[in-house]
């Protein structure tokens, strides 16, 4: 080995690249043959170790964003739900939404596909360098209920609030106390117009007095989610079940339905009436 061989790999391990220092005889093989320019093997170290760390790194933020088991648009069968516009939800996939601090709401009965297509959007966003969190709205309000009794709420509240992309999942499926609706609206508060949300509901607008046990909160939760919204209704079956449909009964089979938004309350003060 060359005295500058040597000193490549004196740096590489200095520099912490042990990718790089792995392929480094192969890449110096490939050069000294001639099939690599001098760029082109700087570039395939350079390249094999960058690959080797963002790979790294997308795998520790899935975990830490709690979006494993990952989801991908490209594995989302669109056939089975054709409800669906493909072409709408890969556009999503650009992340626009988040750049605006829009929230995305995801309507539908269960099992329709709701919560792979808030992961695979959220899988999207890691890969993209933003900062994600995914939870069920149980979990969220339990976590926050716990911080409150601890005297920690404002820094559980903070946690929450300083994702790019916080990903709500399952709402209505559990009945939520007051209590707990009150939490989850100071949340909302302090994500408002300042970071996106994902949420999926098996339940339509009109019920969220009734999930939350509190109409007004619901309204308040309503005013602020649906201000900078993008909703997307999805009919259709489970596709969980979809080897199993003869032995779910027709009323459960039959799609249910979703209840569209109600239209966004008028801000500030109402016009004066004319004499």
């Amino acid at each position: 080995m060359s005295s500058l061989s040597k000193r490549i790999q004196s740096s590489l391990v200095g520099l912490k690249m042990p990718r790089a220092l792995e392929v480094l005889d192969h890449t110096l093989s490939q050069l000294e043959q001639g099939e690599l320019t001098a760029l082109e093997a700087l570039d395939s170290l350079l390249n094999e170790e960058y690959s080797t760390r963002e790979g790294r790194r997308i795998g520790v933020a899935l975990t830490t964003a709690r979006l494993t088991p990952i989801k991908t648009l490209e594995s989302f069968d669109f056939t089975f739900q054709p409800s669906l516009d493909r072409e709408r939800i890969m556009a999503l996939a650009e992340l626009e939404f988040i750049s605006r601090n829009e929230v995305l709401h995801f309507l539908g009965p269960p099992g329709t596909g709701k919560s792979h297509l808030a992961t695979a959007l959220g899988v999207a966003a890691v890969k993209a360098g933003k900062r994600v969190y995914r939870i069920a709205l149980a979990d969220l309000i339990e976590a926050l209920a716990k911080a409150e009794r601890e005297g920690r709420l404002t820094e559980k509240l903070r946690f929450f609030a300083r994702t790019s992309l916080l990903i709500v999942d399952e709402i209505g499926y559990l009945p939520i106390t007051t209590g707990g609706a009150n939490l989850f609206f100071q949340l909302v508060n302090a994500r408002y117009e300042k970071g996106s949300m994902i949420l999926t509901s098996n339940r339509g607008f009109a019920e969220w007095g009734e999930i939350f046990g509190d109409r007004v909160v619901a309204t308040a939760l309503l005013d602020r989610l649906l201000h900078h919204a993008v909703v997307i209704h999805i009919e259709g079956a489970s596709y969980r079940l979809r080897g199993h449909a003869d032995l779910i009964p027709e009323h459960i089979r039959a799609n249910a339905s979703i209840n569209p938004p109600p239209p966004p309350k008028r801000r500030g003060r109402p016009p004066k009436k004319e004499n």
